[in-house]
């Protein structure tokens, strides 16, 4: 194990970069960070859209984010990878066509997490913002959205490393992300596959384990917020 680590390091890391694309690790975190990033505002409007008092939008966002959280996230990649090209006419890459799957799939359990964030706002803070006379979108704007984002930094950081983890079904496009980069080195190496994925394994232990522990120090730091704004 340890000698294919010190000759294939480079392409678990980087792929083939720079004799080839940009791949393994980095590109993982780069398709987990823009599937969410691109998802984040979709999944604000998704849960504005659930609590507010638009009764057809409410509707209309339920059956969104059950129908999305119904799907497996390998069938919406499927669907990228063969709809779109019929939709548009042209191709589209495999980093692309994951992207599109990653932000629909994230924006329905994002806009949950939101949603929850929402609800847990004490309703006596926007009746008092209300009989200030702010309007509805002066309120979302200044009152409930800081305070929901704020308290649902540490699930938002929970659903970053499910994203991660999530990317390796990229494989099966052939995005060139950290299981497909372990796969090439398995054909390089032909007769160590145990050793070659026990690495993968290991790589993405210590990065999700290093992002939970990152979500375990922000929910004490926003305990500890929360208990100096009370006192």
């Amino acid at each position: 194990m340890l000698e294919i680590i010190q000759n294939y390091w480079p392409m678990f890391l980087v792929g083939q970069y720079p004799n080839g694309p940009l791949g393994g690790l980095a590109l993982t975190l780069i398709l987990a960070a823009c599937g969410l990033l691109l998802s984040f505002p979709l999944a604000i409007g998704l849960a504005l859209a659930r609590v507010g008092p638009c009764k057809w939008l409410s509707t209309a966002s339920r059956l969104i984010v059950n129908v999305v959280r119904g799907v497996p996230l390998l069938m919406l990649i499927f669907w990228a990878y063969f709809v779109i090209p019929k939709l548009t006419g042209e191709s589209i890459s495999g980093f692309w066509t994951l992207i599109w799957a990653l932000v629909v799939y994230e924006s329905a359990y994002l806009s949950e997490v939101i949603r929850a964030g929402i609800e847990a706002i004490p309703k006596g803070q926007i009746e008092a913002s209300n009989s200030l006379g702010a309007g509805y979108w002066t309120t979302v704007r200044k009152v409930i959205l800081p305070q929901a984002l704020f308290n649902v930094l540490p699930g938002m950081t929970s659903q970053f490393v499910s994203t991660i983890k999530e990317t390796s079904l990229g494989y099966v496009i052939s995005v060139n992300e950290l299981t497909f980069a372990a796969n090439q080195v398995n054909n390089l190496v032909l007769t160590q596959p145990l050793q070659v994925f026990g690495i993968l394994a290991i790589i993405y232990f210590i990065v999700c384990f290093s992002l939970s522990r990152t979500v375990n120090w922000v929910e004490r730091r926003i305990q500890r917020s929360r208990q100096m704004a009370v006192i």
